[in-house]
């Protein structure tokens, strides 16, 4: 080509090149749909799936790299796939995994969203969804069928915070594979950030996270994260993330990276945090059961004493069953400090109702349940606004 060129194509190549040398703490922002080639074999050698060089924007540039490097070292492990939210994350785990005749098995308390997406691939692909007592423990292997696949974890249940006995389950599992089973475990490691529960050093096969919590911190991230230690399971689960088109921007991977230096400092906040509310609320009278797993009347409590060492900013609450879903719920528009919205991790005090009976098979609680995420506030004043909304809802004025 010419050495000459139209302002038009000058505008498109450019024969500025920045110079070298620049040093930053923050991990560059690499946008990129279409990933340049320096030649023809440059492009036929490589392969997406080996993150050893780039092949096109939705699968990665330095920026993601480095998030899922980064990710996988909280955890423990080795590789690491980033999806567009943790349900994304999960689907992927799913599909990758699962085909038509296959058997899933899915704990009673998860995240319910997964719950639902087990109803939908047992309705529409061909593969059964069981659920199980999240508390079961050794006894999920009565629950193995020769074509379970996959067993989904989550620890603690994120609305009703039972503890499950994560490595008798992967025990039992190891040992079906021991014995030429395809099989294995996945755990929604999401209420410890990687932070305070080991998973791979406890079994677990594959960590879905849902890096819109803690990882970003900041309440404006969706995103998802599954980490192995096992490269043929990352591969079986990219070709699901490839399939799928999952991608993410990278002005987000660039948020969750911003978010990791001070993660920890804010989760053991969080932490120390919600354990002085979770306290002062099992001396009200309004509240039949904290739902902390701090606390030794939390289902599995025992269970995370051994295997954490954290606990994070989400509990629940049960109401004593003489308060009426009209109170509770006004005792929750009352609060000030606490909005009202799914999610945690961020540095916004969260509360939302739960209608735990139509999720659960074998809730046995009667009383409306209430879950709060503790976020950056000063816990006093996160006491004084809960307290003022007890007040409200005892008003003369309260409908009953």
């Amino acid at each position: 080509m010419s050495e000459s060129k139209s302002l038009q194509t000058s505008l498109i190549h450019s024969d500025y090149t920045a110079p070298e040398g620049f040093g930053g703490l923050p991990v560059p922002v690499h946008h990129a749909s279409t990933v340049v080639f320096k030649d023809v074999a440059a492009l036929r050698s490589r392969d997406w799936r080996e993150k050893t060089a780039y092949t096109y924007g939705l699968h990665g540039t330095p920026t993601s790299f480095t998030l899922e490097a980064r990710l996988a070292a909280i955890e423990g492990g080795t590789h690491c796939l980033l999806a567009p939210s943790g349900l994304a994350a999960i689907s992927m785990v799913n599909f990758g995994l699962l085909k038509a005749g296959d058997d899933l098995l899915i704990p009673d308390n998860a995240y319910n969203p997964n719950r639902d997406l087990g109803r939908w691939l047992a309705q529409d692909y061909g593969i059964s969804t069981r659920f199980y007592d999240p508390l079961c423990g050794a006894a999920i292997a009565e629950l193995i069928q020769p074509n379970t696949r996959l067993v989904w974890t989550e620890a603690p249940g994120s609305v009703t915070m039972e503890v499950p006995d994560i490595p008798a389950i992967c025990k039992a599992v190891r040992e079906r594979r021991a014995a030429g089973q395809d099989i294995h475990v996945a755990m929604d490691n999401t209420w410890s950030a990687g932070i305070a529960f080991r998973a791979f050093d406890l079994g677990v096969d594959i960590v879905m996270q849902a890096l819109t919590k803690y990882h970003s911190g900041g309440s404006d991230v969706l995103m998802g994260a599954v980490i192995t230690r096992d490269k043929e399971l990352d591969h079986r689960i990219g070709m699901a993330h490839m399939r799928i088109g999952f991608g993410v921007g990278m002005d987000d991977a660039y948020l969750v990276l911003r978010g990791l230096p001070t993660m920890k400092l804010r989760f053991d906040a969080h932490d120390a945090g919600a354990r002085k509310v979770a306290l002062w609320l099992k001396g009200r009278p309004e509240i039949a059961q904290v739902l902390h797993p701090v606390l030794e009347d939390c289902p599995g409590h025992e269970t995370w004493k051994r295997d954490f060492t954290g606990a994070g900013g989400l509990f629940s609450v049960v109401f004593d069953e003489r308060f009426s879903e009209t109170q509770t719920d006004r005792f929750v528009d009352s609060l000030k400090l606490f909005k009202i919205g799914f999610s945690w991790g961020g540095a916004h005090s969260l509360v939302v109702p739960y209608r735990v009976q139509t999720m659960r098979k074998n809730w046995a609680a009667k009383g409306q349940l209430i879950r709060f995420n503790i976020g950056l506030e000063d816990p006093d004043d996160l006491i004084g606004d809960i307290g003022q909304a007890f007040a409200a809802m005892h008003a003369p004025d309260a409908p009953a």
